[in-house]
């Protein structure tokens, strides 16, 4: 399925970061999630479809519960984007670095 939302929308959100960092430890319900922020379990409810939307989490029910994990795939594209940014700047420090051992 592809993500209806841009992921940097998504993690622009110190709510929905804080989210998604509470996932890298478990999956956790919704419920849970929201015992964790100081904002209603409506507005915590909001966060998880905005990350849903933009492909970075999943949502599976289990019961009468619907827990929240991170999708193995959700960051690649924003991966894409720090790597050729790292691979960017790297060359340009290479490049100035060789250039002051040329003097």
């Amino acid at each position: 399925m592809r993500a209806n939302l841009d992921p940097f929308q998504a993690i622009a959100d110190p709510s929905r970061r804080g989210i998604l960092m509470l996932l890298t430890k478990n999956k956790l319900s919704i419920n849970s999630l929201a015992g964790n922020f100081d904002i209603s379990r409506p507005a915590v409810s909001k966060h998880v479809k905005v990350l849903y939307d933009a492909g970075l989490i999943q949502i599976k029910d289990q019961g009468r519960e619907r827990y929240c994990e991170l999708k193995p795939d959700g960051f690649d594209e924003v991966k894409e984007w720090l790597n050729f940014f790292d691979k960017f700047w790297k060359n340009k420090l290479q490049n100035l670095e060789n250039l002051l051992n040329e003097r």
